[in-house]
């Protein structure tokens, strides 16, 4: 069993700077060993504040460096599939933002990579480690709530509802841009993870705001991604599921999960707008009775917080990475749960082209 430091590249400077930058060097059995961006001036500027020894704006060179063990990938989305397919080619350790890839084929392409390169992927599903969510599921298998007969899930925000914010490729379907690729990959996840397969889905995507302005053209360039997603699931079990997504407006209760059972409900809410970690409250809500509040068991609390609280969840998915790697085994959320999240993602795609319910194959 290995227990010297791991060395980690960085590969995306946006979410990796402000997340994972920080939480590898915070975590004791890894050591982040080179950054990389397109710019090789701006690779240099992140090492030398951040203190790296690399700085390169070259995947196949970072890959060449020895003291490289393992890839953290925080690009955007239209760049998993290539960078993934030549980490994993190289047959290093890989963690990777969702969504996994802009299609199933590509997704499930990177996790048979995975498996004959005998390498540990993992993908930053973070809700799987975040202390309120953790005892939620724990609440949910000890039945508290009964036979659950309605799931309703609300994920309202409004980070993209300034019309004056830029045209990026956030705006661009084809891009992996959208409220979809952002947020439901997340929810199709803890879907999975709290209340199993899904059966069939129904989607309808909006887009609010049509056009914004290209900062490199000076023109107004058209949005073709959703910032909105209704979503309408049947789980394996029949239970139905409803979820609402939406990136351009402003609710007072922007994470909200609301399970209801034959003996009771069950309530998982964020009123913290900011900070989509930190906050989350658990109800139990009886028949005929007020709302009581849980309080969450302290062993599974952050054992440290960081003012960012996305820092905080990240490191439990290092630590379980690391673990992995140790060990030699495959782990949990891995790249099967990143097949499954982006199967359900492309079939939301299909209903929402049809304007139908789509049933959904057992692939996993």
């Amino acid at each position: 069993m290995n227990q010297g430091k791991i060395g980690v590249a960085v590969v995306g400077t946006g979410f990796g700077q402000k997340v994972h930058i920080p939480a590898f060097q915070a975590h004791h059995r890894t050591e982040v060993v080179a950054v990389y961006h397109r710019n090789i001036e701006t690779a240099q500027k992140i090492a030398t504040t951040q203190h790296i020894p690399h700085a390169c704006d070259s995947l196949s060179n970072i890959l060449t460096l020895a003291e490289v063990d393992a890839v953290a990938i925080s690009t955007p989305p239209f760049l998993h599939y290539p960078m993934a397919k030549v980490v994993l080619a190289a047959k290093k350790h890989l963690l990777l933002e969702k969504p996994t890839a802009l299609n199933l084929a590509e997704a499930k392409e990177l996790y048979q990579m995975a498996q004959l390169a005998k390498v540990v992927a993992t993908m930053d599903f973070e809700f799987r480690f975040v202390p309120a969510w953790q005892y939620f599921a724990q609440l949910l298998q000890q039945k508290l709530v009964g036979e659950i007969r309605l799931i309703k899930i609300d994920w309202l925000g409004s980070s993209r509802a300034d019309v004056t914010r830029p045209w990026n490729w956030y705006s661009c379907r084809e891009m992996g841009g959208g409220a979809l690729g952002s947020l439901a990959s997340h929810a199709f996840d803890y879907i999975y993870w709290l209340f199993g397969g899904v059966k069939r889905l129904n989607a309808h995507f909006t887009t609010a705001i049509p056009q914004r302005l290209d900062p490199q053209t000076g023109e107004f360039k058209p949005v073709d991604s959703d910032d909105t997603c209704m979503l309408s699931l049947e789980l394996v079990d029949g239970t139905p599921c409803q979820v609402s997504i939406s990136a351009v407006v402003h609710a007072s209760r922007p994470h909200w999960l609301e399970v209801y059972g034959d003996k009771g409900t069950l309530v998982l809410g964020s009123e913290n707008q900011k900070d989509y970690i930190h906050g989350f409250r658990i109800w139990n809500v009886q028949p005929g009775e007020k709302p009581i509040e849980m309080e969450i068991p302290s062993h599974l609390l952050f054992p440290h917080d960081y003012p960012d609280g996305r820092i905080s969840a990240f490191l439990r998915v290092v630590d379980n990475w690391v673990q992995g790697i140790d060990r030699g085994e495959p782990v949990i959320p891995g790249l099967g749960e990143g097949v499954y999240s982006q199967l359900l993602m492309d079939l939301a795609q299909e209903s929402n082209l049809r304007s139908q319910w789509v049933d959904v194959p057992e692939i996993m």
